[in-house]
């Protein structure tokens, strides 16, 4: 397999400046970095500048962007107005500067306040009301013609107490905006946090020609504990056979960049010189 070989930006989220994630990730060998969409004390022109200079000077390959989306859930129209205005201002600012290829984006939380955040059966699509799924796909009927225009990729983290919680969930919401430039991306460490997830073959199959991007990651759980039973871990361990998963990949020929990231504590470089170790040591197995 010759995917792009992604960072996710929470390996460098410590201290590390832009210019320093952006050297690190070439020197551990990556292709690009999922950075946020947004950057703590900075405006939107100041942070894409910025991060312009620091990838021309580390001969970064790739960008792509992700959280935080862009929030449709707001009850409020001119606020998801303001939103999708935003975000059209940022990608066709980012464009500019970089070769766009998919981009992790999400709807909006969706909590139910009645019920513990752990509780991820409570929240997100299960919690949805009609109104909610109109507003996600309003918005991003509006947002897959931009990707269309700047030629990228919009791709639904699965991702609990959203909208596009569960593959299911998400494979309705991509049908209902019905865009091309608009799919998923599976991130089957989220999936398996629920009480009783499906297996890893089903939920690719259920996403389908609109699998646009995948992030990998792996945990462990605990026998006994009901909820926030999970503790994340490195690449190789837990519970997530990722060899399989990147063997299903290849199955159904999928040829878009696969992110590796480390939601955990601890020396996130380390785990980063770490995972993509074991990544590439896997996409030359298979």
């Amino acid at each position: 397999m010759d995917n792009l070989v992604i960072m996710h930006v929470n390996y460098m989220e410590q201290g590390q400046s832009i210019e320093e994630i952006c050297e690190k990730a070439v020197k551990l060998g990556y292709d690009g970095v999922e950075f946020r969409r947004k950057m703590k004390n900075m405006s939107d022109d100041e942070y894409i500048e910025n991060l312009a200079r620091a990838v021309e000077k580390s001969k970064l390959k790739y960008v792509l962007f992700g959280g935080p989306g862009v929030n449709l859930m707001d009850p409020e129209h001119e606020n998801r107005k303001e939103e999708i205005e935003n975000a059209i201002y940022f990608y066709r600012k980012a464009s500019k500067y970089f070769k766009l290829t998919v981009c992790n984006t999400m709807t909006g939380p969706l909590i139910n306040s009645s019920y513990p955040y752990f509780q991820y059966e409570k929240h997100g699509s299960n919690y949805a009301n009609e109104k909610h799924w109109e507003w996600a796909v309003e918005g991003f009927k509006i947002l897959g013609d931009i990707a269309e225009e700047l030629d990228f990729y919009f791709a639904f983290e699965t991702h609990m107490c959203y909208l596009h919680d569960t593959a299911l969930s998400t494979k309705k919401l991509v049908d209902l905006i019905d865009k091309k430039r608009v799919g998923i991306n599976l991130d089957y460490g989220n999936i398996i946090c629920f009480k009783e997830p499906p297996p890893l073959d089903e939920v690719i199959k259920i996403c389908g020609d609109k699998l646009y991007y995948v992030h990998l990651k792996n945990l462990f759980k605990m026998n006994g504990i009901e909820y926030g039973n999970y503790i994340p871990c490195a690449l190789e361990d837990g519970i997530i056979n990722n060899r399989e998963f990147l063997k299903l990949l290849k199955e159904r020929n999928y040829k878009s960049p696969i992110c590796i990231e480390a939601p955990r504590n601890g020396d996130r470089e380390y785990f980063a010189k770490q995972d993509i170790l074991y990544l590439k040591y896997l996409l030359s197995e298979i």
